[in-house]
């Protein structure tokens, strides 16, 4: 951690404005707004006197302003200084950040790779000159010899460090240069400058790295506005096949548009285009494109000129479009920190929109499956650390020598570089840093928490309770009264767009009976409770289904609760304790509803895991009519003669004492039964519904 020195604070203290400038004047005068956005005030007015503070608020909650406004407000009071000093990763949203300031009559330029030498050298001009008001900076150019002490010849009255979050490993978009800037800040910030660090997604353990980085740890926290009541979060268990055509479907309206449809790889955005393109106005966007085409994508949907765009997660940053109706997810995203900042680009202008999301447990497979290129084993960073000479080695050299796989060796040195335990020089040399920290510790702690966040996504798509408060909860945002939203899958799952719920089958009202029974007055893990009342013998997933639906009916009350570990990585796990009122009205199971697998519609099925059922779970017997059963068993019987295989081949006998109790009238609730899996389904799905209905009277 980076210390500011004492001089630092003191000069800081200096600098401190005495009266605040008229604000709302301002505000109207420079950049033609009647009125503040909700908790801009209080920031713009803790930076303008010169304090040191972290921002975490949601995309389009009017961060921008938030440094914008006070930096010309001290430039006015504090004279001598240069401008804004801003340093940002992401050069399509500096090109945009330019262009809106220079739209309201604000001096702005810019440095990053994108622009040639000239017009960078100019710009550096203009800003010792003393004619910009807002200088953006990409993290690389401070790496270049000179830069800084020629920068600060004009010292800035004050420092924006844009997309905080990615100077921390703990981030979802950890970026090496960035964690570099910690170096670098105490020279930048000699003569007193105050820092603002602005992000949209950071926990709270993003947030105490990001201070720390940064050498800013007294620094006003302000963690603002994630309640987002105009949007309407929905998870949606579903395998691979079929999404495509679901989200077709759903496009098909016109109300849900704009839309952004977000999918796992480039060849999927070519795909779901193909689909879309029949009916709307829709473009892809990927990192395989070129900077022309992605920014002309870029540009027709921010103009109104596309409905639809499919796209990897990298587009979106600098897309400042307010009527973007539904985001969609074709699968678990990386991290709930990534996912919130997707999302968050539907509904700007405070008008209902969705976010829905389409899952399944092979996405969380897919995401582990790459784990381990992104973010390669300690032995493998060991190997490659101990292989570089005293006197370094030229970085294509150290890779070809490695004796690994390209991409694994490059995420190697990468994450080597990001954990400063080497160097890369500008002639693309690597050296060995001093061992002034314990690298391989601190690498091993990212890597479990990375890997840890695959599973919080999972948790929270597998989740009961209101969505919007458990993101609410996972940021940090203590200002918030934590009520539900009362728009998305939990709250209001009547209005989903694409779950659906039932009336729970005879099996499950056993279950939920028992379930019910079991759950105490005071919360308790519901892993906890699975395992002490079922153990593998229920089906996890249904399981949570049937916890789902009481806690929709109001009988059950589901949480979430954490505690770090040895390692120091953060476990949360759900909780569930009983209503105060629960069970007491013996019209209980009325208002109870089970949520519809959507696999059952699709041509994929994946394969459910049976449940097998033993003394754990035999709350009572089977309330069956033998005439059912004995009819099931002469079809079972004729089958196996037919195959010439046994008969529990067919159908075990707990499966068909199962069918016999449920009574199925459709393939989708014969689906729910025990021991019916999408091939058993599929091959005697409907012999044995005609079975039922001729047993059964019917």
């Amino acid at each position: 951690m980076l210390a500011v020195a004492p001089q630092m604070r003191s000069t800081r203290a200096a600098m401190t404005l005495v009266a605040l400038p008229d604000l709302d004047a301002l505000l109207h005068d420079r950049f033609h707004l009647e009125r503040f956005r909700p908790h801009q005030r209080e920031v713009c007015e803790a930076v303008t006197r010169g304090e040191d503070s972290l921002l975490v608020m949601p995309t389009g909650g009017g961060k921008s302003l938030c440094y914008q406004l006070p930096g010309l407000a001290r430039q006015a009071q504090v004279p001598g200084r240069g401008g804004v000093l801003v340093i940002s990763p992401l050069i399509a949203l500096m090109e945009d950040q330019v262009q809106k300031l220079l739209a309201n009559g604000i001096v702005a330029d810019r440095i990053h790779s994108g622009r040639g030498r000239a017009n960078s050298q100019n710009a550096l001009r203009r800003w010792l000159d003393g004619e910009l008001e807002f200088l953006l900076l990409a993290p690389e150019r401070l790496r270049v010899p000179g830069f800084v002490p020629r920068l600060m010849q004009r010292p800035p009255n004050l420092i924006a460090v844009d997309e905080a979050h990615c100077i921390s490993m703990w981030g979802h978009d950890f970026r090496p240069d960035y964690r570099l800037l910690g170096e670098r800040l105490p020279e930048l910030r000699a003569a007193g400058t105050p820092t603002i660090a602005l992000t949209a997604t950071a926990t709270v353990r993003v947030q105490n790295d990001i201070v720390a980085q940064l050498g800013i740890p007294d620094a006003n926290r302000f963690i603002r506005g994630f309640r987002r009541d105009n949007l309407a979060v929905e998870m949606v268990d579903m395998p691979p096949a079929g999404r495509m055509e679901k989200v077709a479907d759903i496009l098909r309206d016109p109300a849900r548009l704009p839309a952004i449809a977000y999918v796992p790889s480039r060849v999927k955005v070519d795909e779901l285009v193909a689909i879309l393109g029949k009916d709307a106005r829709a473009d892809g966007y990927h990192a395989g494109m070129s900077a022309d085409r992605r920014s002309a994508v870029q540009d027709s949907f921010q103009n109104g000129e596309l409905d639809i765009v499919v796209a990897t997660v990298a587009f979106g940053m600098g897309v400042d479009k307010a009527d973007i109706r539904t985001v969609m997810h074709l699968g678990l995203p990386g991290s709930i920190e990534s996912y919130y900042q997707e999302i968050g680009r539907a509904g700007r202008d405070g008008l209902p929109s969705y976010a829905i999301t389409l899952w399944s447990a092979a996405d969380r497979h897919m995401h582990e499956h790459f784990f381990d290129r992104a973010y390669p084993p300690l032995a493998v960073l060991e190997k490659l650390h101990a292989l570089i000479p005293a006197d370094g080695q030229a970085r294509d050299d150290l890779l070809r020598r490695s004796g690994l796989e390209l991409q694994v060796a490059e995420a190697a040195l990468e994450k080597l570089w990001g954990q400063l335990a080497v160097t890369l020089d500008l002639d693309d040399v690597v050296r060995r840093r001093p061992e002034t920290t314990n690298w391989s510790v601190a690498y091993t702690k990212q890597r479990l928490h990375r890997e840890a966040q695959i599973g919080e996504v999972f948790t929270f798509a597998r989740a009961t309770g209101c969505r919007m408060q458990a993101l609410i909860r996972y940021f940090g945002d203590h200002g918030d009264a934590l009520t539900s939203c009362g728009r998305c899958d939990h709250c209001a799952p009547d209005q989903s767009v694409v779950r659906r719920t039932r009336s729970p089958d005879g099996m499950e009202r056993r279950l939920l009976a028992r379930i019910l029974a079991a759950v105490p007055r005071r919360a308790m893990g519901t892993a906890k409770l699975h395992r002490e009342e079922f153990g593998e013998v229920l089906d996890r997933k249904l399981f949570d289904r049937l916890l789902a639906a009481l806690d929709r009916a109001g009988l059950v009350e589901l949480g979430e609760d954490a505690f770090d570990n040895a390692e120091g990585k953060t476990i949360r796990y759900a909780t569930v304790k009983l209503t105060p009122g629960a069970a007491t009205d013996e019209d209980w199971l009325a208002d109870v509803r089970i949520e519809s697998e959507q696999k059952e519609t699709t041509a994929a099925r994946a394969k459910a895991k049976p449940v097998r059922r033993t003394k754990a779970t035999e709350a009572a017997p089977l309330d069956v009519d033998p005439a059912v059963v004995e009819r099931l068993k002469a079809w079972r019987l004729g089958r196996a003669r037919a195959q010439g295989v046994p008969a529990f081949v067919i159908l075990r006998d707990a499966t068909l004492l199962e069918i016999a109790a449920a009574l199925p009238q459709t393939l989708a609730a014969l689906m729910q039964v025990p021991g019916i899996g999408a091939h058993k389904a599929e091959t005697y799905g409907a012999e044995l519904l005609a079975e039922v209905r001729l047993a059964h009277g019917g």
